[in-house]
């Protein structure tokens, strides 16, 4: 399969909605982003189309409406974005990002358990 371009931070707020549940009309997710975001019907409308242009949405026509669903999954547009997040401000090196984070935020007893757990099953 192709690698789609980025999908925009205001892009990923439709994919979430998507991902939750689908298909939905563009009025069904226009409805769940309206307690979130100031956004006109208009603009979440083209944002829908960005996303089908981009091949992360594609659409049913049922009479005079459009049923929209994903035909990409969130796990591959995570691990891409992460991808491009760590090429784009680490060079790709995964080690300094790890301790920035590491060192920038603070970790719970239970955080810091969950991450020993995830670094010791990696070295097995």
């Amino acid at each position: 399969m192709p690698e789609s371009p980025p999908i925009s931070d205001a892009e990923w707020d439709i994919m979430r909605i998507v991902w939750q549940s689908s298909p939905l009309t563009a009025a069904d997710i226009i409805a769940r982003l309206s307690g979130t975001k100031a956004w006109k019907p208009k603009t979440i409308k083209t944002l829908i189309g960005r996303l089908v242009q981009k091949g992360a949405l594609d659409f049913h026509k049922e009479g005079r409406e459009y049923t929209y669903f994903p035909l990409v999954n969130e796990e591959e547009c995570v691990r891409e974005a992460s991808r491009s997040f760590l090429d784009r401000i680490y060079g790709g090196a995964l080690k300094p990002m790890m301790v920035h984070f590491l060192e920038s935020e603070k970790l719970t007893p239970e955080d810091i358990k969950e991450l020993k757990d995830l670094l010791r099953e990696k070295e097995k």
